[in-house]
């Protein structure tokens, strides 16, 4: 993750976008940038989103197994109290 902070400081800085005298930098280089910067965080929003979705389905099947192994605890608790 630090490559890409990395990376993208140094773009910014390459096209001295803060400094107030002009760079002579090209808006189309200013586009290329913004559209990398997009792709960037397109795609670390699509793994970030996976990755939740994958512990969601993670956390859905442990509490499966969890309720299947409460209630077969319970089942033959609730087998003795019926036959007393």
């Amino acid at each position: 993750m630090a490559s890409d902070d990395t990376t993208l400081s140094a773009q910014v800085n390459r096209l001295n976008v803060n400094e107030e005298e002009p760079s002579g930098t090209a808006p189309s280089e200013l586009v290329t940038v913004v559209d990398d910067l997009l792709a960037q965080l397109q795609t670390k929003f699509s793994n970030v989103s996976a990755e939740l979705v994958g512990k969601l389905d993670e956390m859905s099947r442990r509490l499966d197994n969890l309720e299947a192994t409460i209630q077969a605890s319970n089942a033959p608790q609730a087998d003795e109290g019926e036959s007393k």
